[in-house]
Parts: C-alpha cells; structure tokens; sequence
C-alpha cells in the first residue's frame, strides 16, 4: 500500500508524524464524543443520534488511521499510542473541569426535614 506522505527512511519524521496523526484523530473522535454527549439531552432521537455520531467517528478514525499510517506497524502503533494520549488527556482535563464547575449539594429527603422539624 502507498502511504500519502513518503518520508523515505527518516524515521524520526515518519514517528512523529504518526503521532501528531493519533494527536489529531484522537482530537476529532473524542471531541465529537464530547459534542454528542452535550447534545443527547436536547435530541429527540438519542438513539440514532448516539449511532450515526459513533459510525461516523469509527469511520474517520479507522480511515484515517488506513490512509495516513497503514504502510508499516511501527507507525500504526505510534499512531495508536498518540490517540491514547490524547484520550487520557482529554479525561483528565474534563473531569477536573467538571470538578471545578459543578457543585453538588448534598440531597435533603423528607424524613430529615420531618426529623429537623420544630
């Protein structure tokens, strides 16, 4: 298989081009799965929302990966770990947002307000 970009024998141009390509995929799946989720609440299909967003996803992701990084193992799995990377970049970051923006106060049932009662 020919790759679009030939890099000849540079391999450390050939690495770090697999991953910035595991960087930029990893960035578009997980932020379409980001921008999915903040819209599932708002659709009136879930389902086929939630579907075509992760066919879509797979099928970028899956081509990218073939197109750009299909010509040798080494570069598939520098692909792959750049795409891990960026995922546990991306978990990270959101959930210490999360953290830091959400505030949940503690639930108050009915019978502590009957108990706290005068």
């Amino acid at each position: 298989m020919m790759m679009l970009i030939n890099f000849g024998d540079n391999l450390w141009v050939s690495g770090v081009f697999a991953v910035f390509v595991g960087l930029v995929l990893g960035a578009f799946y997980f932020g379409g799965l980001w921008l999915t989720v903040r819209r599932l609440s708002t659709s009136p299909s879930v389902a086929l929302l939630f579907l075509v967003s992760m066919l879509f996803r797979i099928s970028v992701v899956v081509a990218g990966f073939y197109v750009l990084l299909g010509n040798s193992w080494q570069q598939l799995l520098l692909g792959l770990l750049g795409f891990m990377v960026l995922r546990l970049f991306a978990t990270r970051f959101i959930k210490s947002k999360e953290n830091t923006l959400i505030k949940v106060e503690p639930r108050v049932t009915t019978q502590e307000v009957e108990h706290n009662a005068p």
